[in-house]
């Protein structure tokens, strides 16, 4: 059975989608990519497929829990709080102890280090130390290569392989991506061009779907309102959703 099952996903705003008729489907373990220039929609498609943005239509269906990791503004560290500190309190939002914290996964970092130190690709780290905490089937992370270096990418891709070898699911968002390095491409399209339907196609490496992404006037990334909203109550397709949705 597959992680997650993406049908006729839709999103729109202000009388246009920022995306539509998404079809995708993930396995155990499988790296998904979402990848177009800043501005075209990424953030509300991995939101979406995470199940934490409110469709317009279509479903999204995950066979487990979903977590994020490191999105801007909608899921960070809090500046003032250190990294142990960041693990206790999910072990305790989650209900779990916090001696726990002790055997936590931290890929390096140094749990003294605060919120406010911390460089992206540090981030992006200790995103997926908490998103692991909660035992999900699928995490989801934004800007794979934001403010990274390449020696920086390449060691995220790293822990995201061997997250993916543990069976996690991995959704994120990039500039571009190698599809050597994942099992499905989602590629959005120039925020400028008319909107026409997804196109499917297979690569030899990844299989690639083309989609719109979103409308010319700006709208980059979801606000966090709406996106935490969602997070508390995950999407539950179509119904509620239209034109007067946010971003």
């Amino acid at each position: 059975m597959p992680v997650l099952t993406v049908t006729g996903a839709g999103v729109r705003h202000r009388g246009r989608w920022l995306f539509r008729d998404l079809d995708a489907t993930a396995e155990r373990g499988e790296l998904v990519a979402v990848v177009g220039v800043p501005g075209s929609g990424r953030t509300t498609v991995v939101l979406a497929l995470a199940q934490r943005f409110r469709l317009s239509a279509g479903q999204v269906e995950l066979s487990g829990p979903a977590a994020l990791g490191h999105v801007p503004d909608v899921e960070q560290p809090e500046p003032v709080f250190s990294v142990a500190e960041h693990v206790r309190e999910r072990l305790a939002l989650l209900g779990r102890p916090a001696g726990e914290a002790s055997g936590a996964e931290l890929y390096g970092l140094d749990p003294a280090l605060k919120g406010w130190q911390l460089t992206p690709f540090q981030k992006q780290l200790l995103g997926l130390a908490l998103a692991r905490l909660a035992e999900p089937a699928l995490i989801a992370l934004d800007g794979l290569d934001d403010g990274l270096d390449s020696v920086e990418q390449a060691e995220l891709w790293r822990v995201l392989g061997e997250l993916a070898g543990t069976g996690v699911t991995v959704v994120m968002t990039a500039r571009e991506v190698d599809p050597e390095r994942v099992t499905t491409v989602i590629r959005l399209g120039d925020p400028q061009a008319p909107a026409r339907p997804p196109e499917r196609r297979e690569s030899a490496d990844a299989e690639v779907i083309d989609v719109d992404g979103a409308p010319p006037d700006g709208l980059a990334q979801a606000p966090k309102a709406e996106a935490e909203g969602a997070g508390e109550q995950p999407a539950a397709g179509a119904e509620g959703a239209g034109d007067g949705e946010k971003r």
